[in-house]
């Protein structure tokens, strides 16, 4: 499988993200640069595009927009996914992320580490979500889902 070497993330247009947001979206683009995995499948007969792949995302007509390029700036593949099976989850996700960040400043390590369990549950069933949107138009691992989904999240609600 090949990889992403390149995030760029068009949030023209939207409020800018808070303190967290921010720190989040640059943790996930840094984590998925060191360790992802992410191929575009054959489509419409054509084969498929050789990787290292670099990764435009936006938000253009209510609709999140993959535009992937190979290494050189040519095209290799470009997908809108509907931002409606994302909604309530980035929804839920951002709660549990203000829960969080409000715990680590006042709260037991104990609570924080219950947040933390349901944060990362909330993270993993988005990472699915994404999966199940992009079967057919890429191939990515559990890991650069998750990442991706926290990119999505920054895309979606901005701050």
């Amino acid at each position: 499988m090949s990889r992403i070497i390149h995030i760029e993330i068009d949030d023209s247009g939207l409020p800018p993200p808070t303190p967290e947001i921010e720190q989040e979206r640059k943790v996930a683009v840094f984590d998925l640069l060191e360790d992802n995995s992410f191929s575009v499948p054959e489509r419409d007969g054509q084969a498929s595009p050789e990787g290292p792949f670099r990764l435009f995302l936006a938000i253009r007509d209510r609709l999140l927009v993959f535009d992937i390029r190979l290494e050189d700036e040519n095209p290799a593949a470009e997908f809108r996914l509907s931002l409606g099976p994302f909604r309530q989850v980035v929804k839920d996700y951002f709660q549990i992320c203000e829960s969080y960040f409000d715990a680590v400043k006042r709260l037991p390590p104990a609570k924080i580490e219950a947040i933390d369990m349901a944060r990362r549950g909330i993270h993993n069933e988005g990472a699915r979500i994404l999966q199940e949107r992009l079967e057919g138009k890429a191939d990515l691992d559990n890991d650069t889902a998750r990442r991706l989904f926290t990119l999505i999240c920054v895309l979606h609600f901005g701050g």
